[in-house]
Formats: C-alpha cells, sequence, structure tokens
C-alpha cells in the first residue's frame, strides 16, 4: 500500500515527473519515490501516452507526500502556487536556493522566491522570517521589508541588520 498523506500535492508535469522526482529527491534530506505507475494500453485513445510510460510517481520530500503525473502539455505551473523551504541558516538558504535555481528561470527571482528548471515556484526563506515582520508598524519591520525587497536571495545577517536598525 502506498503511503499517502489527508492531502497531498500532485504536480502536472508534460512528461518529466520521474524526472522531476529524482531531481527533488536527490536535493531535500529524508527523501524518497515511493512508487512509479505506468500507462497501460487501456486509454490511449484518451491520454495518448505509450502502454508502459510513467503516469505517477509518488515520492516524500522531507515526510511530505507528493505525486507527480506526466499529464501532457496542457498545463503549466505558474507562481499562484508555490512551496515554501524554511530554513533555519544562511547556510540552508544557500543550498536550497542553489539547488532548486540551477537551470530554472533567472528572471523568476525575488524575496527568497525562485522558479526551477521544470516551472515550479518555490520560497526558501529564514525560518525567523515572520519574527522580522510580526509587527508591520514597527520601525525594525518596515527597515527590514525594505531590505527584503531588494534581495532575490534571502540574506538572513541583512534582514536582521535591518531590523535592528
Amino acid at each position: 500500500m502506498i503511503k499517502t498523506g489527508k492531502i497531498t500535492p500532485c504536480l502536472w508535469f508534460d512528461d518529466q515527473a520521474e524526472d522531476a522526482a529524482r531531481y527533488y529527491t536527490g536535493i531535500f534530506k529524508d527523501s524518497r519515490i515511493t512508487n512509479v505507475t505506468r500507462y497501460g494500453k487501456a486509454g490511449v485513445e484518451v491520454h495518448g501516452r505509450p502502454a508502459g510510460s510513467v503516469m505517477v510517481v509518488a515520492f516524500e520530500l522531507e515526510g511530505q507526500p507528493f505525486t507527480a503525473l506526466n499529464g501532457g502539455p496542457h498545463f503549466k505551473f505558474n507562481e499562484a502556487v508555490s512551496f515554501q523551504v524554511q530554513c533555519e541558516t544562511q547556510e540552508e538558504i544557500d543550498y536550497y536556493w542553489d539547488k532548486l535555481a540551477a537551470g530554472g528561470d533567472p528572471n523568476a527571482r525575488q524575496c527568497g522566491w525562485l522558479k526551477d528548471r521544470y516551472g515550479l515556484s518555490w520560497q526558501v526563506v529564514p525560518r525567523m522570517e515572520p519574527f522580522f515582520f510580526r509587527d508591520e508598524t514597527s520601525p525594525g519591520a518596515e527597515r527590514a521589508m525594505v531590505a527584503m525587497l531588494k534581495m532575490k536571495k534571502m540574506d538572513l545577517a541583512e534582514l536582521e541588520r535591518a531590523y535592528k536598525g
């Protein structure tokens, strides 16, 4: 039986589901591919995929279940949905930013957001980010916001300096 959560994000790919799942599980610790399902002969007139080709890949990133579907070129990712990667240190921010941004859209990077090589949006952010903005009227929060809006990759030390004044 395949382990799934109550809510499992399903990512629609043209035909890169297995490649993407391998890519993501290679980046995140405690991650794995749990199942690969292939198209059969039935329904080929509807889905248009060759029998034996990958249909769905089930995988986990840090214990969070995902599915990746090879559904064809009908739908593309956009920034309306993104995944947040909460980081404890600048080293962690740098690691996830560099790995996820590699081969992605260099023009789609702002305030910790990036778009990966598959067009999926990610937010690589410090876990303490809400601390900087918990009181939006404070001078520290305003300075941190001004600093953040100038960043592509988050710079934790710069956010802290701006917040403290």
